[in-house]
């Protein structure tokens, strides 16, 4: 879209919404709610453009039925040699999904085109810690943007030549590489305030309880944790697990070794978190066990000690693992459940 000769903002938001579309076949459905709600300056101005281009849209889209479909055609990307855009079926559309998600974002979706615009090229060109270096190609009108994605909260900071990512929109952040300086932030040997400033940020943004969960694991004595792996664990994207037929095969022989998996997880929670105010992690759990699972299988041995109730968390909140239904049942509960219970008059 970059290096297509067009006017500015309007006509360049509504090329790369059509040309995601219209990625594989060269043709795309586009209705008048579509162009609406890109909130084009001049939508007619923009349509022209891209006709211009060669791109064939109907009058309908300005002036029909604003529910109904109406195909647009690029012919660049109709032809199938030397295709510009390499998409799987799945691929488009997953892309296609994360453009709406990104236009619609709380922080830019009563933005003008040119700072969603620029919201799409920032997210894109992130990588999954949020860190990103602008693109040579940003357009001038986008980069002009940027206090404004920075006073809506689309950004924590941005310098002349890179950004950073509010962790309110860490869900459509990209998969770039990160540079090896960015790389090096992690041990802190770089400009470290850098990634502060969005994990104080994001800290402030949750709710008390989940405040207080995070500091405690923040500032436990015995783990001593460094800062940038807790606020990893805490903002990074939660991805869906895939495990293979080898990893179930490897859990099936390991569960037959392990009989007393379910008790043996639950009361160690108890104690962990009797020492440390907090819940293990999955490593933890299964160093402190001895069990020496890593990768996926450690990950799969955990889950299914969730599905079984052995275990219990809260949602995808890093630390929070203790005794689910099945342990309690068995009497192994976190020390103040037993006092509870113990409190209850007999007959209650």
């Amino acid at each position: 879209m970059a290096s297509l000769p067009l006017p500015g903002p309007d006509a360049q938001l509504i090329a790369t919404v059509v040309a995601i579309r219209a990625a594989r076949g060269g043709a795309a459905n586009l209705t008048g709610q579509d162009l609406s709600g890109l909130k084009l300056s001049d939508p007619r101005g923009a349509v022209d453009a891209l006709r211009g281009l060669g791109w064939q849209l109907d009058d309908a889209l300005l002036d029909g039925d604003p529910s109904t479909p109406v195909p647009v055609t690029v012919p660049a990307l109709s032809r199938e040699k030397d295709h510009p855009l390499h998409f799987g079926k799945q691929t488009r559309s997953r892309v296609s999904g994360w453009t709406t998600r990104a236009l619609s974002a709380k922080p830019v979706k009563k933005l003008p085109p040119a700072a969603r615009l620029s919201s799409l090229f920032l997210a894109a060109h992130s990588t999954s810690k949020l860190l990103g270096q602008i693109p040579p190609d940003l357009p001038a009108p986008c980069r002009a943007s940027l206090p404004e994605l920075l006073q809506k909260g689309f950004l924590t900071e941005f310098t002349e030549d890179r950004y950073l990512l509010a962790p309110a929109v860490q869900h459509l952040s990209g998969q770039r590489r990160p540079t090896a300086e960015e790389r090096s932030i992690k041990t802190g040997t770089v400009e470290p305030q850098f990634l502060a400033a969005a994990w104080e940020q994001w800290k402030n943004t949750a709710t008390p309880a989940l405040r207080r969960h995070v500091e405690t694991v923040e500032h436990c004595a015995v783990c001593a944790l460094p800062v940038e792996r807790v606020a990893e664990a805490f903002t990074g994207v939660v991805r869906s697990h895939f495990f293979s037929q080898a990893v179930k095969n490897a859990y099936g022989e390991w569960k037959d070794a392990h009989p007393d998996r379910g008790p043996q997880a639950a009361a160690f929670t108890v104690a962990f978190r009797v020492e440390h105010g907090h819940g293990p992690s999955y490593a933890q759990l299964c160093a402190g066990l001895g069990w020496g699972l890593k990768g996926p299988l450690r990950g799969f041995v955990v889950k299914r000690l969730l599905a079984n109730e052995w275990l219990t968390d809260t949602g995808t909140v890093p630390w929070t693992l203790r005794p689910g239904p099945a342990a309690q049942a068995q009497g192994i509960v976190l020390p103040k459940t037993r006092s509870a219970a113990a409190a209850v008059p007999a007959g209650a």
